[in-house]
């Protein structure tokens, strides 16, 4: 459906149309600066060939920005200019990173956004950069930086979002008495969530580098602002590496803490079985029923041997307390 309609010269809005065709038409009739802005959420199919057949887009541009689940690219047509975004949210709640999608159309009077899933930074996009006439003027290309910038912010609050768990998660790692199948499961859970981020940002480097050096309909004044949205994917692709490296890290160490626990307890099992063999192979002598044992026939047979049984097993349990067996 086509959620809002307007169009623009030098920076302010000059009018606002439900009908694409109309808004463009008279983008086009208010003279050089002026085009018109289309914003889509989740359109049918009939309804982006229609707008797609008014604004002469590129059929596989159309087919893309109809089907979704595209990977980040840039594409340039005759006549138009496709990007295609994966868009983040963070559920704190669940823990949780959410995706959706934007596509956007750019063209030398036209420009427009299309958005699938609920997870897109676009609400209010448009009012706040009609508060900023001086970036509007640039034309479709300021709405392009605009979506691309919103579009990273995102993706730096949800690795703000995805470090403090992690801080929280190494917290419970290395904290005595953590070991366990829970810990392990926590760990590959961030790990999904870290490559949900990382499936979206890494793959829009090369996109966003393309339209910082120049791409069609993408004005030269505009190169700072998506240098400055670069860098900041930079960052976010930085830091998101980082923690997968330091995930795999954590993993290996609980794997590394279960590992010594179990060797720990198979020393205290051990040990507990060395304490109760002592016993049962003197009693196992004793009960083979042999009439040659002396010590059977003396009042202190049985008593020696039960203090026998006893002077082992203290001697034993003091060998491996000693030792940290016990």
């Amino acid at each position: 459906m086509i959620v809002h309609c307007a169009a623009y010269q030098d920076g302010h809005r000059i009018g606002v149309s439900e009908d694409p065709n109309d808004a463009l038409t008279a983008a086009r009739a208010a003279g050089r600066g002026a085009f018109v802005w289309i914003g889509l959420f989740e359109p049918t199919v009939e309804e982006l060939d229609r707008v797609g057949r008014e604004f002469a887009l590129h059929p596989l541009a159309v087919e893309d920005a109809v089907s979704a689940h595209q990977r980040p690219k840039v594409e340039a047509y005759q006549g138009s200019l496709f990007v295609a975004l994966k868009t983040l949210g963070y559920h704190p709640g669940a823990h949780a990173v959410t995706s959706g999608e934007v596509m956007v159309f750019l063209g030398p009077d036209f420009v427009m956004t299309v958005r699938h899933g609920e997870d897109t930074p676009l609400s209010g996009l448009r009012a706040r950069l009609e508060q900023q006439p001086e970036l509007l003027r640039y034309g479709p290309s300021s709405v392009l930086h605009s979506v691309c910038d919103a579009v990273v912010d995102d993706y730096v609050e949800v690795a703000t979002a995805l470090q403090a768990d992690l801080d929280e998660l190494e917290a419970d790692v290395f904290a005595a008495g953590r070991v366990g199948r829970d810990v392990a499961g926590r760990i590959y859970g961030c790990k999904r969530q870290v490559m949900a981020v990382r499936r979206a940002a890494a793959p829009l480097m090369e996109p966003m580098l393309r339209l910082e050096r120049g791409a069609p309909f993408v004005q030269p004044e505009t190169a700072p602002y998506l240098r400055d949205v670069a860098d900041h994917l930079a960052r976010v692709n930085d830091q998101v590496e980082g923690m997968d490296r330091l995930l795999t890290d954590i993993l290996n160490a609980n794997l590394a803490q279960v590992s010594v626990q179990q060797n720990n307890d198979m020393r205290k099992i051990s040990a507990w079985a060395a304490l109760a063999a002592v016993p049962t192979m003197i009693a196992g002598i004793y009960g083979m029923n042999f009439d040659h044992m002396p010590e059977l026939h003396q009042r202190w047979g049985y008593p020696a041997v039960l203090a026998l049984m006893a002077v082992v097993c203290v001697v034993l349990h003091r060998v491996f307390k000693r030792h940290d067996w016990l």
